[in-house]
């Protein structure tokens, strides 16, 4: 039986070599790290991963003097919330001797992870079969912004190009406004989960049959399967649009004006819908012939989002989740600004924001992953590291000795502290 003092993590003992910076890749494997991986971040020395330098808001260092260093302009609060519980490596992959140390690296790895423009891998000596070489059970994990093969493999991309090529933007926004990036970074996290995914099951596939793999993906691809809706509707021949907070296929599922903020309300099925005419005071709504089923109101949502929205701004937003989803059951709730999101009672009582101990700064706050095992331990326990934090610890592990790490430094593989 299993008990608190014997409970492992699913992911202790694998370890991931991480070379690819910004989002796809770093979110990727923060999230193996949160499941108990050791990732290794291999990063260039003096700049390291670009999201370092993504700000402001930017976190000063003070008067830190211990291993590793933060960047000119201090911390980058946003590289933190895709890299905790990493270890930081400074690698000069153009030296001969950085690569030779990085290649020791991905012989003890169970995963390698990189994020260059297809070909670029290959190049510098760290493509699949450069690594497969020193690691034939190896799980090599490519990810770029439209893959390997195709009219595009070569062009380089972020999230905001791949939010424009996958259709997102152009069913996001105001019905008659222009088109809206959503405000995360979409695409980019959609295709961290994807190639987390396709990670964990290449190593259960290894755990069956002792083989590695590569696992390829790109942004592009990764962001279609979750237009759903959208392209069920495409598929038969209509054309998606924007619709504001509107849904296509379900009403009421929209936000509406209250007398101080916005309600969403999500009540598509029958037993909802006259709940919520009920509840609201409008049961006549629900014998209404222009919404008495779910294809009526999605037919005549125009007139459903007038009738409902004056009747919603006769009352706070407070005052409308107490009745409908309190005291009604009814699926509805506030639209928060993101601190109200991140500092309430339901965020607190799941413990999704708590705090690590930063080495330059101190006492940060962090997000916690949600997935919530049983019989496993999940989580975070430290925070992300300083460029180059774990450079010498990493390679002592490996064995290198101070001759060693004295030539590294004298080949400009590693910096001279």
């Amino acid at each position: 039986m299993t008990t608190d003092e014997t409970r492992t993590r699913v992911l202790d003992g694998v370890t991931v070599v991480d070379l690819s910076t910004f989002v796809t890749g770093g979110f990727a494997t923060t999230m193996l790290a949160n499941q108990g991986a050791e990732v290794i971040k291999v990063e260039r020395p003096g700049t390291g991963d670009d999201s370092r330098h993504s700000g402001p808001p930017f976190v000063a260092p003070g008067d830190y003097d211990g291993p590793g260093r933060t960047p000119d302009e201090g911390e980058s609060p946003y590289f933190w919330t895709v890299n905790y519980d990493k270890r930081s490596v400074e690698l000069d992959l153009k030296t001969d001797e950085g690569l030779a140390a990085l290649y020791d690296l991905a012989r003890e790895a169970d995963v390698f992870v990189e994020n260059f423009r297809p070909g670029t891998a290959d190049r510098i000596g760290v493509g699949y079969d450069d690594i497969r070489e020193r690691n034939e059970d190896v799980v090599y994990c490519s990810i770029s912004a439209f893959g390997d093969s195709g009219p595009w493999s070569e062009r380089p991309g972020y999230d905001l190009l791949v939010q424009g090529t996958s259709g997102i933007m152009s069913v996001t926004g105001p019905e008659d406004g222009d088109p809206v990036k959503v405000g995360l970074p979409q695409t980019d996290l959609i295709t961290a989960m994807w190639a987390a995914f396709g990670i964990m099951g290449a190593l259960f596939r290894r755990e069956l049959t002792g083989e590695g793999d590569r696992v390829e993906l790109a942004m592009h691809d990764a962001a279609l399967p979750w237009l759903t809706k959208q392209a069920a509707k495409a598929f038969v021949g209509e054309q998606p649009t924007r619709m504001g907070t509107k849904d296509p296929v379900l009403a009421p599922y929209q936000a509406y004006p209250t007398a101080d903020g916005y309600l969403n309300v999500g009540c598509a099925n029958q037993k909802l819908w006259r709940g919520l005419c009920e509840a609201i005071g409008r049961a006549e709504l629900a014998d209404d012939p222009r919404f008495e089923t779910n294809a009526d109101r999605v037919e005549h949502m125009d007139e459903l989002e007038a009738e409902l929205s004056a009747t919603f701004e006769e009352r706070t937003t407070d005052e409308w989740v107490e009745r409908l989803a309190e005291e009604a059951g009814l699926p509805v709730g506030p639209v928060y600004d993101v601190p109200t999101a991140l500092d309430n009672e339901q965020t607190e009582a799941r413990g999704v924001v708590t705090t690590l101990e930063h080495p330059a700064v101190g006492e940060i706050d962090a997000l916690e992953h949600p997935l919530n095992y049983e019989h496993a331990e999940a989580g975070f326990d430290d925070a992300p590291p300083l460029l180059g934090e774990d450079t010498e610890a990493v390679l002592r592990d490996l064995g290198y000795g101070n001759a060693e790490l004295d030539q590294l430094r004298e080949a400009g593989a590693i910096p001279d502290r």
